[in-house]
């Protein structure tokens, strides 16, 4: 027993296990599991500071930071209401349409923004005001669904588009980087999409529906609406501007967290700006900002102190890999990625599986390529919210209480592994990848 005590791993395996342990139970609220993760990880100095505060450097903490910030402009302006006035008018007419609507949209903005967080922060004051003319209320079930189907629609469906989630760079980076793959858009587009993204995308209709149903009242607005004020035109610019720095990235190199940053302090500026710091105050949601620097610092200590690693090989090792037996072979692999996700969280998954990835090619007998690719299925399909940190935005900007969030996660896993991991591994099978 001493020399279990003794080994390195023990101390900062404790520290993420009770630490994954209370996200998944909510015994504490979300933030303060974060605060109590940071202080007894700097007090048994398991990893340097800059690894365990590293949520705090990553460019997804600024871009939740700014997507409360423009959520707040683009509310205040009437801005939201605008478009959700555009939107109701036709969209609200039965509650499946107005689900499918969302998650619709959700998906469709990942094929021209990059970033999941981006996406997250534009839609979400426009879908709360288009609820609001719906008639559903704030802190009902049927807001919860909505606010769900933008987090779900924008993390889950977007892992079919190569560009468009942390998650899909890790992985193309460390194919590149561990095996000279280059990765290509159509190809992962037409690997992906008719299981994970279309078939997904209807079963996350129909569970919504399902479990958070609503009955919306269709907006008729008779009055044309007024027209456009001066802080409304001034921000819908600044807004373009916005979006066309995120989709054009790729040639100017400024990242989108970064753009976000810079829109966000323009908005709170004095004068030029449109939100007093009382309103920052009130609508910019700390709590969920810390949680989510806790998410990523913790992958990020999980990665560093080689705890990721250790739990990779004995993954390896315990996985029933079998050249002979394909399809449990393929379950797996899902498996593999699966359980990972739960120490590491979905950003994180790729780094590690993918460098593993030439074991398990070996073990199994499917090609490099096809093995790298299987591991999608997995980190898009979390079990719960904390493993992925668009969903937890979601939730905080939309108010969704952790319960919730878990009962989609999970009825959405069960329905993906019992369904479309079959049919994943036929559509794999068709196109030649194993």
């Amino acid at each position: 027993m001493s020399l279990w005590f003794a080994h390195p791993l023990f101390l900062p395996s404790a520290i993420v296990g009770v630490t994954i342990v209370l996200w998944a139970t909510s015994l504490l609220p979300e933030f303060i599991t974060a605060l109590l993760f940071f202080t007894a990880a700097m007090t048994a100095k398991i990893a340097p500071p800059d690894v365990i505060f590293g949520g705090f450097a990553s460019s997804a903490f600024w871009l939740v930071f700014s997507g409360f910030v423009l959520g707040v402009a683009i509310r205040k302006t009437g801005l939201a209401d605008r478009a959700a006035r555009a939107l109701s008018a036709k969209l609200t007419d039965s509650w499946p349409l107005m689900v499918a609507s969302v998650v619709l949209l959700s998906y469709a903005l990942a094929f021209v923004m990059p970033s999941n967080m981006g996406r997250i922060a534009l839609l979400m004051p426009i879908v709360a005001a288009m609820a609001k003319r719906a008639s559903i209320a704030d802190g009902s079930r049927a807001w919860f669904g909505l606010a769900l189907a933008v987090g779900f629609g924008t993390f889950q469906l977007s892992a079919t588009i190569l560009p468009a989630n942390v998650p899909n760079l890790v992985m193309s980076g460390a194919a590149e980087g561990s095996y000279g793959i280059h990765l290509n858009y159509v190809p992962y587009l037409l690997l992906h999409t008719p299981v994970l993204g279309i078939l997904k995308g209807l079963i996350l209709i129909g569970l919504i529906c399902w479990l958070f149903p609503g009955s919306p009242k269709p907006a008729r607005d008779l009055a044309p609406s007024a027209p456009m004020g001066r802080d409304e035109k001034r921000l819908a610019w600044l807004l373009a501007v916005v979006l066309v720095m995120w989709v054009t990235e790729s040639w100017h190199g400024v990242g989108p967290a970064w753009t976000g940053l810079a829109a966000s302090v323009i908005v709170m500026l004095p004068r030029i700006g449109f939100i007093t710091g009382e309103e920052f105050s009130a609508g910019v949601n700390m709590r969920t900002c810390i949680y989510v620097a806790g998410i990523l610092g913790l992958a990020i200590t999980v990665t560093q102190t080689g705890i990721g690693s250790a739990v990779g090989e004995a993954l390896l090792r315990l996985m029933p890999l079998d050249a002979d037996k394909p399809f449990t072979s393929f379950i797996a692999l899902t498996g593999i990625t699966t359980a990972l996700n739960f120490i590491m969280t979905a950003n994180g998954v790729p780094a590690l599986y993918t460098t593993l990835a030439q074991s398990f090619s070996d073990a199994t007998g499917f090609p490099l390529l096809s093995v790298i690719m299987i591991q999608v299925l997995g980190y898009s399909t979390p079990l719960l919210p904390y493993q992925a940190s668009p969903i937890v935005v979601a939730m905080g900007l939309g108010k969704v209480p952790a319960k919730a969030g878990m009962l989609l996660c999970l009825a959405l896993a069960v329905a993906t592994w019992l369904v479309l991991l079959p049919l994943d591994y036929l559509w794999f099978s068709v196109l030649g990848q194993l």
